[in-house]
């Protein structure tokens, strides 16, 4: 999925937000009672664990800014799978389209910033922009504030869900240390 970023901002913003990343989990929330009934839903939860944790290590090392943004993606779509193999599929159709919806707009942000600094994506060069583009600064501000569920933003909302229903939920310690950690 990151080496997908090859193509225009705008595509990028189509392919890892709006269309293909979110409908491949549609489809699994579409027929969950396949996926869901089988004894491969633990190890399904435990791959998506592993994905999470993997990408967010390759995020933190990345330069590039779209790919960075493509990993997040990735470490967020993996969250949502993880959700659903727990079998809450309204909370996660709710995250889905919260997560849709910004990520679409930070991709679209990212364009801009790229374009300021003569098509590079190198996050060492971007500094210095913040007073020639304050609104694209504020609008990733906002993204991102919603995106990490900061109270009375949409997203904080599906993540306390998430979270009162986790607690519920009867998994072992790797689990819950796993969810914490990353939540």
């Amino acid at each position: 999925m990151p080496l997908a970023i090859a193509a225009p901002t705008p595509v990028s913003s189509l392919v890892h937000s709006s269309t293909l990343v979110t409908a491949g989990i549609y489809l699994i929330i579409r027929f969950n009672e396949i996926f869901l009934n089988f004894i491969f839903s633990k190890y399904l939860l435990i791959i998506a664990c592993l994905t999470i944790f993997i990408s967010g290590l390759n995020a933190i090392f990345e330069f590039d800014l779209k790919r960075i943004i493509a990993f997040s993606t990735l470490r967020q779509i993996r969250f949502i799978f993880m959700i659903l193999c727990l079998g809450k599929i309204e909370i996660c159709f709710f995250y889905l389209l919260i997560h849709a919806l910004f990520k679409s707009i930070m991709f679209l942000r990212a364009g801009v910033l790229i374009l300021n600094i003569n098509n590079n994506q190198d996050i060492r060069k971007i500094g210095g922009l913040v007073n020639y583009l304050p609104f694209c600064r504020l609008i990733f501000i906002f993204t991102l504030i919603s995106l990490c569920g900061f109270p009375f933003f949409c997203s904080f909302y599906s993540k306390d869900l998430i979270f009162e229903y986790f607690l519920i939920f009867d998994l072992n310690f790797f689990f819950f240390f796993f969810f914490f950690f990353y939540f």
